[in-house]
């Protein structure tokens, strides 16, 4: 086995290290080591996943004029036609093929391909009564969700998964009658909840498992009648949360504060997981031998690394976002469902020996192509048989590396200067990034701006940094609506609020702040009336910001996608802040310091007490 190998980022210079059980699989799927660092390798892949941002547009398929909902926007080099309509298999995009052309680098070939074949308006199947949403499948009666399966009346959500009559969630399993909740499972009733499980008739509960009527709790497990982790009797704990007046959006912020207080009260684990073993990173259920992974849900991963949202029996997956049943996968975004080793692909479902592709499905040994299924043996949509195939892919991948695509990114060295190519004191320096084979797609050749999709939302960035760093930018399009209701004109309580507020167009609270351009504000709102009657018979206040704020803001509940070296923060009989006192001696340590180190994704500078995991067990469970 070789030994770790340090390299430089050729995006973000910075230095990052090959590990020796990379290079066993690297040399396993027979690919070159990666020239950029992880961070960037996950960027480069986010860019080309739009979930939420949507557009109406004309359809481009033939003699179809009629309005449609897309994420591709108006003026997007993307051809989009009508979901249903594309899916009816009305088009043959080997119409498309070209022979390989050894005179070109091959990614301006394949762009090429990109702008000329169709796309769906949306990503999604099986879903009824749900026409606003996007990556959304199996579903019935939702609207504006983006990213689930299996779902029923679900509103203004993400990520959710077998749940129904709820709103505001993200990264869910199995939620009912609940509201505002991130990284929950199989709960009902459960209302501004993170990282919980089993929870009923509760409210703002943090790390809290099989819990029952609790408000404001964190870190307990199998308890009822807890209110800021003090135990109440049934009777006087169901007369104080009625003094909570939950109804009033006044009431509401003020609790929100006590309880985002009570969490810095108690020692949370360095990692969120469950039946994780010998892994690394945040938010992962059932693992094997996983590191630097994120978001492991439903069905587990193995021997798998540099990964985002991945689970359902995966094996052997480095830098990928896939799900159910796949195997040996390199620099893939949203693939999966039966699928073998698949490298540098996007939206490829149910297949094997595919390599730089988009927008395939069923299909196997696809090389360059984009919008085919049931094919094989294919190269830049054009059919070849299987010998021709086999003695023309090593050819390409040798003309990759001897007439690579160079990608030409500005580097501002002082930010406070503009770019301005006739300004010879502009100290801009144009630095060259080579994309050889074994690179992901150049972030310029996705369909979409940086931030419309999901690389803004855990790597936010703004219009200027964008810019400079070679990404593209949509500025937000002119809206031709009149405020009609100030967030300030909503009444306090819910129980005052008339049916006639689904007729108004109400401002959004962030819609002024210099924050509403990193969460993609709409500016604006309105309230439909299933919402309205899902507030009044839960006693919950109007939302005073826009949906994708709100969601902006569950974002910012969960860590970082980053890792932090750092030791556990027991002191011996207390916590280093002196904050938390432990409630039994830590067989392993004594009174003494704790000597655990781990990774994890809380940066050193955050307020959070984090214990290592046989700290924690001996405190929460």
């Amino acid at each position: 086995m070789s030994n770790s190998e340090n390299k430089k980022c050729q995006n973000c210079e910075t230095d990052f290290t090959i590990e020796p059980e990379d290079f066993v699989f690297y040399g396993k799927i027979q690919v070159p080591l990666p020239t950029f660092c992880p961070e960037c390798r996950m960027k480069r892949r986010m860019v080309w996943r739009n979930e939420r941002s949507l557009y109406k547009r004309k359809c481009d398929a033939p003699n179809h004029k009629e309005e449609i909902i897309s994420m591709y926007a108006n003026g997007s080099s993307i051809k989009v036609w009508d979901q249903k309509f594309w899916q009816e298999d009305n088009r043959n995009p080997l119409d498309y093929g070209k022979e390989y052309d050894f005179g070109r680098p091959f990614f301006e070939q394949l762009e090429n391909l990109l702008t000329n074949v169709s796309f769906p308006n949306l990503n999604g199947s099986g879903n009824i009564n749900s026409d606003y949403c996007n990556w959304l499948h199996n579903s019935n009666n939702c609207y504006y969700v983006f990213g689930g399966s299996g779902n029923e009346n679900i509103l203004y959500s993400g990520h959710v998964a077998d749940s129904k009559d709820s709103m505001d969630l993200y990264t869910i399993v199995k939620l009912e009658l609940s509201y505002d909740c991130s990284f929950c499972q199989n709960s009902y009733r459960l209302f501004f909840g993170q990282n919980c499980e089993n929870c009923m008739d509760s409210y703002f509960l943090y790390d809290c498992r099989n819990c029952s009527e609790c408000f404001g709790c964190a870190g307990l497990r199998n308890k009822q009648y807890y209110i800021f982790n003090q135990p109440y009797a049934k009777e006087e704990y169901k007369k104080k949360i009625q003094q909570f007046n939950l109804g009033s959006f006044r009431s509401f912020i003020e609790l929100k504060n006590k309880f985002n207080k009570q969490k810095l009260k108690i020692p949370h684990k360095f990692v969120n997981s469950i039946r994780a073993i010998n892994s690394t990173g945040d938010n992962i259920i059932d693992a094997n031998n996983c590191k630097y992974v994120f978001d492991i849900f439903v069905g587990g991963a193995e021997n798998s690394k540099y990964s985002f949202r991945i689970g359902k029996n995966t094996k052997d997956v480095y830098d990928c976002s896939c799900y159910f049943n796949c195997e040996l996968m390199y620099e893939n975004f949203s693939v999966g469902i039966d699928a073998f080793k698949v490298f540098f692909s996007v939206f490829v479902w149910t297949g094997s020996e595919i390599q730089y592709s988009v927008n395939c499905h069923s299909s196997h040994y696809l090389f360059a192509c984009v919008g085919l299924r049931n094919k094989q043996y294919c190269i830049l949509n054009k059919q070849y048989t299987k010998e021709e195939y086999e003695e023309l892919v090593p050819k390409i991948i040798k003309h990759m590396n001897d007439m690579p695509y160079i990608s030409r990114k500005s580097q501002i060295l002082n930010p406070k200067l503009q770019i301005n190519s006739n300004n010879q004191n502009s100290k801009t320096q144009a630095r060259e990034i080579i994309y050889r084979y074994g690179e992901f797609f150049p972030p310029e050749l996705s369909p979409f701006a940086y931030n419309e999709t999901v690389a803004q939302e855990y790597f936010s960035l703004t219009k200027e940094q964008a810019i400079n760093k070679g990404y593209q930018w949509k500025d937000p399009e002119t809206k031709n609506y009149q405020i009609t209701l100030k967030t300030e004109q909503i009444p306090d309580h819910i129980k005052d609020v008339k049916d006639s507020i689904t007729d108004e167009i109400i401002e959004c609270s962030n819609a002024s702040a210099q924050g509403g351009q990193s969460s993609q504000c709409s500016t604006a709102f309105k309230i439909i009336y299933r919402e309205l009657e899902f507030y009044r018979k839960n006693n919950i206040p109007i939302p005073r910001l826009c949906p994708n704020c709100r969601h902006y803001q569950r974002i910012k509940q969960r860590n970082p996608l980053r890792l932090w070296r750092r030791k556990c923060q027991c002191a011996g009989t207390h916590s280093d802040n002196k904050v938390y006192q432990n409630t039994i001696k830590h067989n392993h340590h004594d009174n003494n310091h704790c000597p655990n180190e781990f990774e994890t994704t809380y940066a050193p500078e955050r307020k959070e007490i984090v214990y290592c995991e046989k700290c924690y067990q001996e405190e929460v469970v």
